[in-house]
């Protein structure tokens, strides 16, 4: 995958991360809270590496 591919992915897991947090915070569901919060530690590490893919002309 490139940079862009993983810039992409990366904002739709942070995203989606978010909206389970929230729902799963309003409805206090806790299972729900941690889903989202992997999701969205899943788009932060998809979009450093895009960020290194980026530097190193995604050669990698």
């Amino acid at each position: 995958m490139g940079e862009a591919t993983d810039k992409v992915k990366a904002a739709g897991n942070k995203a989606a991360g978010a909206i389970k947090e929230g729902i799963g915070n309003a409805t206090d569901n806790e299972r729900l809270v941690a889903e989202g919060k992997a999701q969205k530690a899943k788009g932060t590490a998809q979009d450093v590496a895009g960020s290194v893919k980026g530097a190193l002309g995604d050669k990698i």
